[in-house]
């Protein structure tokens, strides 16, 4: 008898137990739901405006349909974000994206002259990257290129302020997006440092040296100094030779005759050795002559 009373108790407190953890569970599960679906809701919110700019609003010159066309691109990234987000940081990646977005939107309609709208929220990395203070034209490998802190003819590409495969770029207009292949590679070209101080050194409201900058490595960059010129190895830097860039060799699986990031580099080159194509004339894997902006 003291035996099935015995038995009788445990069954019973294995039961308790086990309800209580069933509701702790689902308790825990649904407290989860609602914390995502209040991300959701929110980055939503800013998708939706966002939309709302991308479908009604277009540019009128160079720098206002650029910024209108980046504001595009991360309206649809962001719009597949959240319909992928199965967690909070998910969808506050999606939100993120939007706000982004909508930094590219007031860039537009400042260069229209118009009222750019209210603020927004900062995006992660802004306040380290800091922003473009003073017009900056520097000659890198015989390139010319500017910074300002307004759109021009020659300053055309914006770029809202924030962190690039795990290094900072400061807010304001370029003349080249010299920040497009990290941003889509996660991989910084060689030699990336060398123009960055060069573009911001003494400059007020960008925050941090050129060490800092190289000190990106490890935070989701990478050291590529020693890709350049690799394969066939006639590669000369950044501008000229840089990831990838060099002759290629018989094979010239690697790039073109010297070749770097804006001629021959990132796969530049028509696989022969005598390409010279790159970034912007050849290559993001372009052909002989044809490139991610000239095919």
């Amino acid at each position: 008898m003291e035996f099935l009373l015995i038995a009788a108790v445990i069954a019973v407190a294995v039961a308790v137990i086990s309800r209580s953890q069933n509701k702790g569970q689902t308790q825990l599960e649904a407290h989860h739901n609602r914390h995502l679906e209040d991300y959701r809701a929110e980055a939503s919110r800013w998708i939706e405006r966002l939309g709302g700019q991308v479908f009604n609003l277009d540019g009128t010159d160079e720098a206002s349909k650029q910024a209108m066309a980046d504001a595009s691109e991360r309206y649809t990234a962001a719009v597949a974000e959240l319909e992928k987000a199965r967690t909070p940081v998910q969808a506050q990646l999606a939100k993120d994206t939007a706000l982004e977005g909508l930094y590219y939107v007031r860039a537009a309609r400042s260069a229209m002259g118009l009222d750019p709208g209210p603020e927004l929220p900062p995006t992660p990395g802004q306040d380290r990257a800091g922003r473009v203070t003073e017009d900056r034209e520097v000659e890198v490998e015989g390139r010319k290129m500017k910074a300002a802190t307004d759109p021009s003819d020659e300053t055309p590409h914006y770029y809202p302020g924030g962190v690039v495969a795990g290094r900072p770029v400061p807010a304001g207009w370029y003349s080249e997006p010299w920040w497009a292949s990290a941003l889509a590679t996660g991989v910084w070209m060689m030699g990336s440092m060398m123009m960055f101080n060069m573009m911001f050194a003494g400059m007020a409201g960008v925050g941090y040296s050129g060490e800092d900058f190289e000190a990106g490595v490890g935070e989701g960059g990478e050291d590529v100094s020693d890709l350049g010129g690799g394969e066939g190895g006639d590669g000369e830097g950044f501008l000229d030779g840089g990831l990838f860039g060099g002759d290629g060799g018989e094979g010239g699986d690697a790039g073109g005759d010297g070749g770097g990031f804006f001629d021959g580099g990132l796969f530049g080159g028509d696989g022969g050795g005598d390409g010279g194509g790159g970034f912007l004339d050849g290559g993001l894997f372009g052909g002989d002559g044809g490139g991610f902006f000239d095919f």
